[in-house]
């Protein structure tokens, strides 16, 4: 086996940025919408962030969707695409934020008023986004994540961004 074939892949940080921003996107929209209507509801702070997670998968994977459909792909070819290539990016994410959120003390029960709780989610999602870019830029060395929605319409990930 030759040194070319034994290398480890290189890593594409530049298409792994793009990716993680399309994550924080989505994940963004989903985590101040459950958030607001956690608050608006009187939810408690577990069943505010199960729905955050939740909402953060629904708008993440939209997107994806949304951008794998302009290639012509069917709703349902672009939400198993989606699912596949974005998993273990919002996964990371929601992860990563939520664990911060929660062990930041009064992050969650400052009210929507508060400066202190934008504040909080500010930097919970951009912590989130510095953790989730390597995995990204992973997945991607791999053929995987981003990388694999252009293998599914015969299209270069660069078109995407």
């Amino acid at each position: 086996m030759s040194d070319t074939a034994r290398a480890a892949p290189s890593l594409d940080w530049r298409a792994a940025a793009a990716a993680t921003v399309h994550c924080l996107v989505g994940c963004s929209i989903g985590e101040v919408l459950g958030m607001v209507l956690g608050e608006a509801w009187g939810l408690a702070d577990a069943a505010t962030i199960a729905l955050s997670v939740g909402l953060a998968f629904v708008f993440g994977l939209l997107l994806a969707a949304l951008r794998i459909r302009r290639h012509g792909l069917s709703w349902g070819s672009a939400a198993r695409i989606a699912v596949a290539s974005e998993f273990l990016s919002i996964s990371t994410m929601e992860v990563v934020s939520n664990v911060l959120l929660v062990l930041v003390p009064g992050a969650l029960t400052t009210g929507l008023d508060d400066p202190a709780f934008w504040l909080s989610l500010g930097i919970a999602m951009a912590v989130a986004f510095v953790v989730t870019l390597p995995v990204n830029a992973w997945l991607i060395a791999r053929g995987r994540g981003h990388a694999a929605v252009g293998a599914h319409h015969g299209a270069p990930e660069a078109a995407h961004h």
